[in-house]
Formats: C-alpha cells, sequence, structure tokens
C-alpha cells in the first residue's frame, strides 16, 4: 500500500525524452489477412492462468486485419476445444523484444460483463525466471462492464496479482472506451515507468516505489488479447453481446 500511495502522491509531467520510432504496425492489408508475421504470432490454447473461458485460436474469424487499417480481435461466442467462447492472443515474442522507450496503441475497445481487452508487455526471459519474476507491464487493461475506467499495472516479484501497483483512470465526462478510439501508453526508462491515455499522465511509478525488486532492465514482448470472463472481469452474463472486437489502428515502439 505504501509504494501506491507514493505513486498517487508523486504523479507529475515530466518532459518525454527524445524518442525515435522503432518499429510500427499500421494493420494496412486486405480485409481478412492475419496480422503482419514479421511481427506477431499467435498463442493458441486456453485460460493462461487467468481462469479464462476462450478457448484463443489462430484464424482470420478471431484475429484479422478488416481492410480499413485495423486490426481487429473478435471474441466470438461459439463452441471450440471445450470452450463456450472463442477469441484471440497475438505476440511479439521472439520477434519483437525491446528494452525501455515508448509502446502505444489506438485502440477502441468492446464492452459488456466478462469482456476483458489488454495491451500489454511480459519480460522476454520468462521461460528462464518465471513470472512475476519476469516483469509485466500492464500498458491497458478493462473491464468491459466499466467502459469509462482504464486500468494500469505493474507486477513483479512481491507486487503481483492481487497486490500489483496499479491505478485507475476514468475518462473525461462524455467519453467512453468503445464508442470511440484512444491512445493508451507507457513511456519506459531505467528507473520509471509513466502511463497515459491520449496525452494526459495518470500513474507514474519509480524504480524506489516498488517493494521488492526492480525487474524492468530486460527486453519485453508485446501482447494484445481479448479474453471472455476471468478473475479480473467475471463471466459474461444476459446483456453480453457477442460478437465483440478490440479494434487496433497502430501499435508503435519507440526507443
Amino acid at each position: 500500500m505504501a509504494a501506491t500511495a507514493a505513486v498517487l502522491a508523486s504523479c507529475s509531467n515530466p518532459a518525454s525524452p527524445e524518442l525515435k520510432l522503432a518499429w510500427s504496425d499500421e494493420f494496412d492489408g486486405p480485409a481478412g489477412a492475419l496480422p503482419n508475421a514479421a511481427n506477431w504470432k499467435f498463442d493458441v490454447g486456453t485460460d493462461w492462468g487467468n481462469a479464462q473461458l476462450e478457448y484463443d485460436s489462430n484464424l482470420p474469424t478471431n484475429a484479422s486485419l478488416d481492410g480499413v487499417g485495423n486490426l481487429r480481435i473478435t471474441a466470438r461466442r461459439e463452441s471450440s476445444n471445450n470452450r463456450a467462447y472463442t477469441s484471440a492472443r497475438i505476440t511479439t515474442q521472439g520477434l519483437r523484444e525491446t528494452k525501455y522507450g515508448r509502446y502505444e496503441a489506438r485502440m477502441k475497445l468492446p464492452t459488456g460483463r466478462g469482456m476483458w481487452p489488454a495491451f500489454w508487455l511480459l519480460g522476454a526471459n520468462i521461460g528462464t525466471v518465471g513470472w512475476p519474476q519476469s516483469g509485466e507491464i500492464d500498458i491497458m487493461e478493462n473491464r468491459g462492464q466499466e467502459p469509462t475506467r482504464i486500468n494500469g499495472s505493474l507486477h513483479g516479484p512481491g507486487y503481483s496479482g492481487g497486490a500489483a501497483i496499479t491505478r485507475a483512470y476514468d475518462l473525461p465526462t462524455g467519453q467512453r472506451v468503445d464508442n470511440e478510439f484512444h491512445v493508451y501508453k507507457v513511456e519506459w526508462t531505467e528507473d520509471r515507468i509513466d502511463y497515459f491515455v491520449d496525452d494526459s499522465l495518470y500513474q507514474s511509478i519509480k524504480k524506489t516505489y516498488v517493494p521488492t525488486t526492480w525487474v524492468f532492465d530486460h527486453p519485453f514482448y508485446i501482447i494484445l488479447n481479448l479474453a471472455v470472463g476471468g478473475n479480473y472481469v467475471g463471466a459474461p452474463d444476459a446483456s453480453t453481446v457477442f460478437p465483440q472486437s478490440l479494434v487496433v489502428d497502430y501499435v508503435r515502439v519507440y526507443r
């Protein structure tokens, strides 16, 4: 709790460092095409440790370009591999792994109970050190039942899961996550991670704030996914509409 309080108290707007575009995906291409295999691969399977309810496939019906410059990750109510829903989870693991800089995506989110879209970074050394020692930077998570609120979190040893360092950001009055695009980003340096929605800085986490070890000093990779259900959001209910999509205009990484 002390670390979280310090984060809230110190949230200022420091000048951004001079950064240059390292790589980007603008998701241009024909409708139905899979995301660029030079940048993205699919995690195919179920759950991923969060009690999610969907089967994540590698099919264009769950993740493909829409032909007008967007990637759509689509959750559907359909049976597959003993699951009642399908969706997708794509990652840059082994393809685009970087350390420090600005990571941003312009997105429009789904809505409704049980929808769990996320844009996040995971330590590339997870295969050797495990989680949470690898570190996790959740740039954007949203509970579909909260269409005006975004959450940003940091996970590491001693501050993971329910003990993560986290803060919510409420959109300005009249704005929502599902009917317009917003830019979600972090700026990550060797001793600080700043969280933004559009140009609003709402959380700044310094190396000195974490209760144990700062593990954000090595390359990370990006994950984009749309989960259905799970311990963070709960299951869909009768009011939840399917299909629904996480619509991604672009992903850009600056170094």
